[in-house]
């Protein structure tokens, strides 16, 4: 799938803790920003949503969760690095253990490798930090 020429379905989970929401980095060339997303990816021909968090999580940074309530269905129509794309996004509320919490995580992605940490919500609320999509905010 080219998910720059096709709707692309995608699960991204929302991880509280103490405040704090756990998201990627990343970087948009085009725009110059800095920028923050929730950890998640692409749902599998046949595969569920939530199992689909699982693997993403597991895949990225090799952490099992516990997927709690779902919480939406959005359409999100954006540009990245200079190229339109189009997801329809289900979104979770999920666990991290104590036993898999870490302040950083390496993730490994279809971008290579980046990181993803524990950032005040606040710093995204008064927009010192940008996050993407912006649907998250109804759930932080």
């Amino acid at each position: 799938m080219d998910k720059f020429k096709e709707i692309r379905p995608v699960v991204l989970g929302i991880a509280i803790r103490n405040n704090k929401l756990l998201v990627s980095e990343g970087f948009d060339n085009i725009k110059n920003e800095n920028f923050y997303r929730c950890l998640g990816g692409g749902i599998e021909f046949l595969e569920k949503s939530d199992e689909a968090l699982k693997r993403e999580f597991l895949e990225e940074i090799n952490v099992n969760i516990v997927v709690k309530n779902f919480l939406e269905i959005s359409e999100n129509i954006f540009t990245c690095q200079g190229k339109k794309a189009h997801e329809l996004i289900l979104f979770y509320l999920i666990e991290i253990s104590d036993e898999n919490y870490m302040d950083e995580y390496v993730v490994m992605d279809d971008h290579g490798e980046t990181v993803a940490k524990w950032i005040d919500i606040d710093e995204f609320k008064n927009k010192s930090r940008i996050l993407y999509p912006e649907e998250v905010f109804k759930y932080i």
